[in-house]
């Protein structure tokens, strides 16, 4: 048997699905709690190109939670970080890093330009969630979301379910709300807890000039955030593996 680093994922999906994740691409948007690990996820099984946008950098905050945030990496950008554990994993992997803070007038034209054909929309931001989300339907882009980690405790109440069908999530419904004033579908796959929500702190100033929102501060815990990328990345995957036929071992 091969020594590569694919060989357990072989074992299980086969060559037709080593090589359908290894032409596929995957544009992530948010570096954070959730998404890095969507990231790593989606590189260890073998997906051949990523498209990684974060404007942040790793702040003390994140330690308790964020898997590019180490004492080593402080005030690294989010992005280079990821970027760099991709290529010390997966060598072979594409990955694109932009240090970008996305928003209703540059998400379409990042997610053409990517040429990516899955969106994994890892961002709080619930106006640049709306408008990422919108922008990823007109390209026909297939769409996984997380709602709100934050604030939860119960890995057993985690779930996805199509955005319609989320209970139990404010983010999520704030979402809902925008996108039907918007004319936009709700046809797409979330993660989310149903898990009421223990109060945030109170609101901090916007950090992107005026006009920005009073940023809602969550309490967060070590393994949660990382819960939620493995749900998206483990729906991702095997909508990219839809239709093939994988024998018993």
């Amino acid at each position: 048997m091969s020594d590569d680093a694919s060989v357990r994922t072989r074992i299980l999906i086969g060559e037709e699905g080593v090589a359908r994740l290894a032409a596929s691409h995957v544009f992530i948007a948010g570096l954070g709690g959730v998404g890095a690990y969507v990231a790593e996820n989606l590189a260890r099984a073998g997906v051949g190109r990523l498209t990684l946008v974060d404007h942040d950098c790793v702040g003390l905050s994140n330690l308790n939670r964020q898997l590019v945030a180490l004492h080593s990496t402080l005030g690294q950008p989010k992005v280079e970080v990821m970027a760099e554990r991709i290529a010390d994993i997966a060598p072979d992997c594409q990955v694109d890093a932009w240090q970008i803070f996305l928003q209703a007038d540059n998400v379409g034209g990042l997610l053409a330009q990517s040429g990516a054909t899955v969106l994994a929309d890892c961002i709080d931001a619930i106006a640049s969630k709306a408008a990422l989300i919108q922008a990823a339907q007109g390209l026909s882009m297939q769409i996984y979301a997380s709602m709100g980690a934050g604030n939860r405790l119960d890995p057993g109440q985690v779930r996805m379910a199509r955005l319609n069908q989320t209970e139990g999530c404010p983010l999520a419904r704030e979402l809902r709300g925008l996108l039907r004033h918007a004319g936009a579908s709700l046809d797409l796959w979330a993660v989310y807890s149903r898990e009421r929500p223990r109060p945030a702190a109170p609101r901090e100033a916007p950090n992107h000039g005026p006009g920005g929102r009073p940023k809602t501060v969550n309490g967060t815990i070590s393994y949660m955030p990382a819960l939620f990328g493995v749900h998206l990345a483990g729906a991702i995957l095997q909508q990219l593996l839809a239709g093939m036929e994988m024998s018993a071992k």
